[in-house]
């Protein structure tokens, strides 16, 4: 039983050591071809195990690994076109409403300073008597 069992892990770490040396410098994970190597002769049976588990980047041929997608996040939608003018008056008439607004305001204020002086004049006299 412990031949077998030595004979199964040697044949593992040949398997090992083929798959390392003979896979793309790409697919290989975590740490450069040779430490891999180095791992699989010192360490055999974790080493190989090891390899197998994380050092070896499985493609589309390969045994699939489930791994976690990321999210995918939305594009920003980039309008660069001018938002159509929704405001159909020309520059003479928006400048002549704004003249008048600005009427507006002053005689609001001219209103308000007057109720002001009045109350205050009022206000006084009232206190006076």
């Amino acid at each position: 039983m412990p031949f077998l069992f030595s004979i199964l892990v040697i044949a593992l770490m040949i398997g090992a050591l083929i798959d390392i040396i003979t896979r793309d410098n790409a697919l290989v994970k975590h740490l450069p071809k040779m430490v891999w190597i180095i791992i699989v002769i010192l360490l055999p049976l974790i080493g190989s195990l090891l390899w197998f588990a994380i050092g070896r980047e499985y493609g589309e041929s390969g045994v699939p690994i489930p791994r976690m997608r990321r999210a995918e996040r939305p594009m920003p939608r980039t309008d660069v076109r001018p938002a159509p003018p929704t405001d159909t008056r020309t520059t003479e008439q928006q400048i002549a409403d704004l003249d008048r607004e600005i009427e507006e305001w002053r005689l609001r204020e001219e209103i308000e300073r007057r109720r002001r002086d009045g109350d205050a004049s009022t206000g006084s006299a009232g206190a006076a008597s």
